[in-house]
């Protein structure tokens, strides 16, 4: 197929593609989709090898987020049953986050919900990053607090963290359908704080909400213009008691188109396969492994994830290695800097060669816009998984152990 040999040749140069491409990614049909995988799968390889990096996430804080996002189980008037709870301590945030680096996690994501952390909110995290980096040598630490004030950023750099997550989740132009009460410029600005402050910017999307195809290719362009290190993709889950709780719009095949677009647009940053991932990808999950170069290991936010242990074994089945503490996640032209998600000249996901650019908090998945398009046909009311989400009950504000 000419349309992957031109894209395999342009992301081993970190090229873009054009935007005709990546929806002709997303528009293959079935009968092609491993040969799309297999292509992909190059660019994956030729910038990270086998290798997988595991995350693990800690929820800080649970519930009772005044945001309106209609995706988000912790949202204003949810009605999800969700483990509700205040700031753990920094000793209990830490104890968690140790299950899941004893399960084989590089990094931590300390994730709290609500709109942004008030100053104080910083010096809890800060307390909390400085206590797992105290105990564990060489853990990365993210930060995912929602919308950040000035100098926040920097005072969490100066705490010890290394990046910063805040996903845009879905195109500009349909922002304002699943978010009321903040803006999708309010997301960049937050994106480009944790770039200034020197923090390694992660940030994502979530798929499923019933966004088109150019939707799609909307928010991974406008991803590579923001040039974040590790672009998270979610999956919807549709929880029961929010909006979006019938919004089931996902097969494997698409996920996997969705993925393998990421990958060609962003071909030399860290993907990770986020929220929703056995919902929807479901038996098909090694499959993206060739696609994605980073996961979450055990549970999500308010959901539960497969066990940790299966995680190892699929990736170990699929023949990948989990990523140690002592290797360098991103390839040597964007660490040539020195630090965590530095940047030799600027250069981004993708170097932007020839001047090139693209358009303009994470889903409840973290680990969790309207008319779906493509030539796929969409998952129906009764293709839905409604038991496949299951609502965390375990570890981080319970007294059950994690699922790591």
């Amino acid at each position: 197929m000419d349309l992957l040999t031109t894209l395999v040749d342009k992301g081993l140069r970190r090229e873009l593609p054009t935007r005709e491409e990546a929806l002709a990614v997303l528009a293959t049909s079935d009968d092609d989709l491993l040969d799309v995988v297999a292509a992909a799968g190059r660019v994956r390889r030729q910038w990270f090898g086998r290798r997988v990096k595991l995350n693990y996430l800690v929820n800080l804080k649970s519930g009772l987020c005044p945001e309106d996002c209609s995706y988000c189980s912790q949202r204003l008037g949810s009605t999800a049953g969700i483990l509700k709870y205040t700031w753990l301590k920094p000793d209990e945030a830490s104890k968690a986050a140790a299950a899941g680096l004893s399960g084989g996690a590089k990094r931590v994501c300390l994730v709290a919900s609500g709109r942004g952390p008030t100053d104080r909110d910083v010096d809890r995290v800060s307390d909390t990053i400085k206590a797992i980096k105290e105990q564990n040598e060489g853990v990365e630490v993210c930060a995912c607090l929602g919308l950040l004030s000035d100098g926040q950023a920097d005072r969490l750099r100066e705490a010890g963290a290394d990046a910063y997550n805040h996903n845009l989740n879905t195109s500009e132009a349909t922002y304002g359908d699943i978010t009321t009460t903040h803006t999708y410029a309010d997301r960049v600005d937050t994106v480009q704080k944790a770039h200034a402050a020197g923090l390694s910017a992660c940030s994502g999307l979530i798929a499923g909400m019933g966004e088109s195809d150019e939707d799609l290719v909307d928010v991974v362009f406008s991803l590579r213009e923001l040039d974040p290190d590790s672009v998270p993709v979610n999956f919807l889950i549709p929880f029961e008691g929010t909006p979006l709780a019938k919004e089931w719009n996902l097969t494997p095949q698409r996920c996997l188109r969705i993925l393998a677009m990421v990958r060609f647009v962003c071909p030399d940053v860290e993907v990770r396969i986020a929220g929703g991932r056995e919902v929807h990808l479901r038996t098909m999950q090694p499959l993206a492994l060739h696609l994605a170069n980073s996961i979450f290991l055990g549970d999500y936010l308010t959901s539960e994830g497969q066990a940790g242990r299966a995680d190892l074994e699929m990736i170990a089945d699929a023949g990948f290695e989990v990523e140690g503490t002592g290797q360098v996640t991103l390839p040597e032209h964007r660490t040539a800097g020195g630090g965590c998600g530095s940047h030799e000249g600027g250069s981004g996901c993708g170097s932007h060669e020839g001047g090139s650019s693209c358009g303009s908090h994470g889903s409840d998945g973290g680990r969790g816009s309207h008319g779906v398009c493509g030539s796929a046909p969409a998952a129906t009311a009764q293709d839905a998984r409604t038991d496949l989400v299951a609502v965390r009950r375990r570890g981080a504000g319970t007294d059950l152990a994690p699922n790591a």
